[in-house]
């Protein structure tokens, strides 16, 4: 580190500033065999949905309210923008119920890889449906649900029936083969960003290998960081396909926008989200609130796939790196120069990865696109300890004499008046008396 005080260049002009807007918006993600899958188990959805008890499946109810999300995620703003429209975001999960009136006119036919269902518009878990909503959920007048990118395409690709000790033995619970198959199919049918809200521990050649192939051909896979309460292995260790370089792995945030230790933390994860009090679409009966007591990486996930939608279709041309480099540099963190493996560079923040302007400078994640600007610094100043002429010196001078004369004067008439002898006062004469 070079001593002085450095000149504030065009780099130290960008931190400053998202320094401020970090502070501003923060104080307020198969095995190698069949074998080593079995015997690490099989990976889990990080949060299948827990309604509230008013919800069930049977009984239709809207919500008035706006979902909460939405207002820390400054979707207003970011929908002066961008709202997704144009953009194909494949659900890879447990399918998606097009009977919600919500997601009717936004979901694509897709594919069931699991039971052969028609499109994959079957979903008797809830958890794509809720996955989708939070994406791309289409207003509706009794209801203020809607998507961060409203104007987003759902493409739905489901890979699991349930997460339960039956559809373990069925063959019909979450496995990494079947997900990386689930990738695949996504981008050959057009998705630009792929929502993976399943997370394992097995680093699984086969998905690897299609997170590279979706990356390369022009689409961006987000996945969750992984759950505590639904992981058999609650370590904070990789998860996958979360912890591939070319996925943007993501982990949750509570109403205080703190990541608690309901998420897994690590290397791997790169941004985070909200992942509490999700209000989205619920199966076929329109809404309601979920993950109301832990935060949950999968609803976060989805909120990061959002909005890489509403990135897609503003800036169509860049790479997967571009968008992913666009929320993470503009994401609110205490120090904008570093990460942390609990929340990778801070909460994503839509509205300002959507204006940002990439020219390298910017502080935290390096550009892939752009080198920094070297450093600008000044010489250090030297402070010169010999004698230096003084411009008040000669005032200064004129003043002490000044008050040295006069304070000689002073001193002079009072020792004069102390040594005068003083003149004895006459005494009066007796009276004289006559002869």
């Amino acid at each position: 580190m070079t001593a002085g005080v450095p000149r504030v260049g065009r780099r130290g002009r960008a931190r400053a500033l998202v320094a401020v807007l970090a502070l501003a918006g923060a104080l307020g993600p198969l095995g190698a065999s069949a074998a080593a899958a079995v015997a690490a188990g099989p990976p889990t959805p990080s949060l299948l949905p827990t309604a509230t008890s008013e919800c069930t499946p049977e009984v239709v109810t809207y919500v008035e309210a706006t979902p909460p999300a939405l207002t820390r995620l400054g979707a207003a703003q970011a929908w002066d923008l961008a709202t997704g429209a144009g953009v194909v975001v494949a659900v890879v999960d447990s399918g998606v119920d097009t009977g919600n009136v919500h997601l009717t006119d936004a979901v694509l036919p897709g594919v069931d890889l699991v039971e052969g269902t028609p499109a994959g518009h079957t979903d008797t878990a809830g958890h794509g449906t809720a996955i989708a909503g939070q994406i791309a959920a289409r207003p509706d007048e009794r209801s203020g649900v809607i998507g961060l990118a409203p104007g987003a395409t759902i493409l739905p690709v489901r890979v699991y029936v349930a997460d339960d000790d039956q559809a373990r033995e069925l063959g019909t619970a979450p496995r990494t083969d079947r997900i990386a198959e689930g990738i695949r199919y996504a981008v050959d049918n057009g998705a630009r960003v792929i929502n993976v809200s399943i997370s394992s521990t097995v680093d699984d050649p086969a998905l690897r290998e299609a997170v590279r192939v979706a990356t390369e051909r022009g689409a961006l896979v987000v996945a969750s960081a992984g759950n505590r309460n639904t992981a058999q292995d609650t370590s904070d260790s990789p998860r996958y396909p979360a912890a591939y370089d070319e996925v943007l792995a993501v982990a949750a945030l509570d109403d205080a926008d703190r990541v608690t230790d309901d998420s897994i933390h690590g290397a791997h994860v790169d941004v985070a989200a909200p992942g509490t009090n999700v209000l989205t679409t619920y199966h076929a009966a329109g809404d309601c609130m979920l993950a109301g007591g832990e935060a949950s990486t999968s609803f976060a996930t989805a909120y990061v796939s959002a909005a890489a939608a509403l990135l897609v279709e503003r800036f169509p041309d860049e790479t997967p790196a571009q968008w992913a480099h666009r929320l993470e540099v503009t994401a609110a963190r205490y120090d904008v120069d570093a990460r942390d493996d609990r929340w990778g560079w801070g909460a994503i923040r839509p509205a300002l990865a959507l204006a940002f302007v990439d020219d390298g400078s910017a502080p935290g994640p390096p550009s892939p696109v752009h080198e920094a600007p070297p450093a600008v610094e000044t010489e250090p100043q030297v402070l010169g300890l010999g004698v230096h002429e003084d411009a008040l010196a000669p005032a200064q001078d004129l003043t002490v004499w000044w008050v040295l004369g006069v304070s000689v004067v002073c001193v002079g008439a009072l020792l004069a008046s102390r040594l005068t002898p003083r003149r004895a006062r006459p005494r009066p004469s007796a009276g004289k008396t006559g002869p």
